[in-house]
């Protein structure tokens, strides 16, 4: 890791100590013998991380799931997704690469792959405008849900947005009712849909994809109406109470099981996912492919109708 979060620090300060003990062993041709001070550093620095990470604030948690160096929609694909053909554009105004999506094979089963992606350097961030769609970028998704359901095909969409873009050219055209006809068309799908928020899941900009039959969330993702900054600003008059507003919103993944918005966590490796990429990225594919088969024999009604009493009973 390269980038650490202000409650990190501690840890920060140890795995820099240890570093600077290696190169300093590294300068000396190896004469100097640190391995026992590493080794005590690094069993200090893990037990930190370990304590840490275990009572993490909802603000933290927020912090954690916007982390730049967690794994991004191509990184997810790259892992469990075989065979991905990207699919673009919404047949009407443009393509919007916020929201990528095409066909492939998770655990060998056949699906559709949607989801957001925010970028991970300045240049891809602005390219995919940081994980916030437009309304071309919702009517694709719809576009590719009704091509899944012509072919029987299930649709896997992975979340990861502060919200939908909320410029002037986009309510021009008609950001509300994209994100409404994402929603329902999420909810009148014959097939399957498996919904995972992977960081961050703003408003309807993420709902518009992640009204499933089963929602997976990471441990240390978030998922509310609004952000905490948005909500401390409407309710405190500035962004100052973010961490209280985080706390009252109930935007953890611990706290919304509870709730019935979601249905199932996915653990991530001690220190987040993005301390090991490779080990979160295995552990969502590894759900997903579970609910993929616990769903695969279901009768059209019955997603449906699963779907339905879902979203009726939350609140």
């Amino acid at each position: 890791m390269t980038s650490f979060l202000e409650f990190e620090k501690p840890i920060a300060e140890l795995e820099a100590r240890i570093v600077e003990l290696r190169e300093t062993a590294d300068s000396h041709d190896g004469a100097l013998d640190i391995e026992a001070e590493v080794a005590k550093l690094q069993s200090k620095s893990d037990r930190l991380l370990r304590e840490t990470y275990a009572k993490l604030t909802p603000w933290q948690k927020t912090q954690v799931a916007r982390h730049p160096e967690r794994p991004h929609l191509k990184d997810y694909v790259a892992g469990f997704v075989d065979d991905f053909m990207p699919l673009a554009g919404d047949r009407a105004f443009a393509d919007d690469r916020a929201i990528i999506g095409g066909l492939g094979r998770i655990a060998g089963r056949r699906v559709m792959v949607i989801g957001h992606e925010k970028g991970d350097d300045t240049a891809s961030r602005i390219r995919h405008n940081f994980g916030m769609a437009k309304p071309e970028g919702y009517r694709k998704g719809i576009r590719l849900m009704q091509l899944a359901e012509r072919f029987g095909l299930p649709v896997v969409t992975l979340v990861d947005t502060a919200g939908a873009f909320p410029g002037v050219q986009a309510e021009e055209r008609g950001q509300a009712e994209a994100i409404a006809r994402s929603t329902e068309q999420c909810l009148a799908l014959t097939v399957p849909i498996i919904a995972a928020i992977v960081g961050e899941g703003g408003s309807g900009g993420a709902v518009a994809l992640a009204a499933a039959n089963r929602v997976l969330m990471f441990e240390h993702a978030i998922y509310s109406v609004i952000s905490p900054e948005g909500a401390s600003s409407i309710l405190w008059r500035g962004p100052e109470k973010a961490a209280d507003a985080a706390e009252a919103m109930k935007v953890t993944a611990q706290d919304l099981e509870k709730l019935g918005v979601i249905d199932r966590i996915v653990p991530e490796p001690v220190g987040g996912a993005q301390r090991d990429r490779a080990a979160a990225i295995a552990a969502l594919g590894d759900a997903i492919a579970e609910e993929l088969a616990a769903l695969a024999d279901k009768e059209p009604k019955a997603l449906l109708d699963q779907r339905r009493k879902k979203f009726l009973a939350i609140g």
